[in-house]
């Protein structure tokens, strides 16, 4: 189960399937987009024609992420309102397309996806993979009700084993999912490759990337960081905001720099970077640090509530800079391509290894065998 609310959910979704398609196991693994399923219950379409998950890509993308924290508590006593209607639905959609185990990869709705699934069948396993790095409680991803839980971090662990019900199960993976391309990128010739995009090699690359929507804040980036003496260069990817790389490709200015779309090839682009500067998504920052590159993120108070505490995780681990306002992005920049404080915090990057894609499916198949035995 996912949704598109912020692209993570839906990819971590996708990398689990692809990899479990791989390894050949005999499973029939289907994807569900929970919007699909609870589509007539959607009051935010019902109110403005635009389903919850759209209406939250728009804040994203325009970057109207302030008062978030306030937000949540609203949006959580809504969903608690259409609770049983949510359940009444998801029963009747289990009944007629009865899992063997439900996988959940969304927050919000585990309550309500749980006792659908049990009002069908208590037998049947519920997982649920956190793909934020910690929970935000109360009421985001652990619920206090007896399943499983799958977490990236010693903190997300924790805060199952204090919240979720007396003998829920609590597994600790090494990261979070990431696309499987991330492992296997091919090698590169990386001054070829920077050259074909008008950039020069030996000159710091930095990559600076806020999610599938972009964000207007890579133009002030952009300016700052070409405003200063920082000898840098930078690669800009916008994902589907069209108006934001027409922006950036028209912006002139001292840094060289190659803005793009939409791509596929992100681990391609990290390959050809030296850092990461951008928002501190759970997935663009556990990319970065796979791909070697220290990280520059922003936490404040315009940073989404359930990513505060990935900035916290960077700094607490030394693995970049964590700022209060990407308006001190320069300094930083400059502390951190300092070159014996750059050699540390390569080696602390490089010293992570996140192998939770191929870990999951292991624990999966635990959960289904001991189904099987116990039925």
């Amino acid at each position: 189960m996912f949704f598109d609310a912020g692209g993570g959910h839906r990819a971590a979704a996708s990398a689990l399937k692809k990899v479990i398609e791989t390894q050949n196991r005999p499973w029939d693994v289907r994807l569900i987009d929970l919007q699909d399923v609870l589509d007539e219950l959607d009051i935010f379409r019902k109110l403005t024609g635009l389903r919850m998950e759209d209406i939250y890509n728009q804040i994203l993308a325009k970057g109207w992420t302030l008062g978030s924290t306030q937000l949540l508590p609203m949006m959580h006593a809504i969903i608690r309102i259409y609770h049983k209607a949510q359940v009444r639905i998801l029963t009747q959609y289990w009944t007629a397309n009865r899992p063997d185990m439900v996988v959940s990869l969304v927050p919000n709705f585990n309550r309500a996806m749980l006792q659908a699934l049990q009002a069908v069948d208590p037998s049947i396993p519920y997982v649920t993979i956190l793909t934020d790095m910690a929970d935000y409680p109360p009421h985001f991803w652990i619920e206090d009700q007896l399943q499983s839980f799958i977490c990236g971090t010693a903190r997300a662990a924790e805060q199952a084993r204090a919240t979720a019900a007396p003998g829920s199960s609590v597994h600790r993976v090494s990261g979070m999912i990431l696309n499987p391309s991330f492992y296997d990128a091919p090698p590169i010739d990386r001054d070829a490759a920077l050259v074909k995009l008008g950039l020069q090699p030996g000159v710091p690359t930095g990559l600076v990337l806020f999610g599938g929507e972009g964000s207007q804040k890579m133009l002030h980036l952009y300016d700052r960081i070409g405003a200063s003496s920082l000898r840098v260069q930078l690669l800009l990817l916008c994902g589907k905001n069209v108006r934001l790389a027409e922006e950036l490709r028209q912006r002139s200015g001292r840094i060289g720099k190659h803005v793009e779309g939409f791509t596929k090839e992100v681990p391609k682009f990290m390959q050809l970077a030296d850092f990461f500067v951008g928002k501190p998504g759970p997935g663009s920052v556990s990319e970065a640090i796979k791909m070697g590159l220290p990280v520059v993120v922003e936490n404040n108070a315009w940073t989404l509530p359930q990513e505060r505490f990935n900035a916290t995780w960077v700094a607490e681990h030394e693995l970049g800079e964590a700022l209060d306002s990407f308006a001190n992005v320069v300094p930083a920049l400059e502390r951190m391509l300092e070159p014996k404080r750059f050699a540390t915090l390569r080696k602390n990057v490089q010293a992570i290894e996140n192998r939770a894609l191929f870990e999951i499916p292991n624990i999966l198949q635990e959960k289904l065998s001991a189904a099987t035995k116990s039925s």
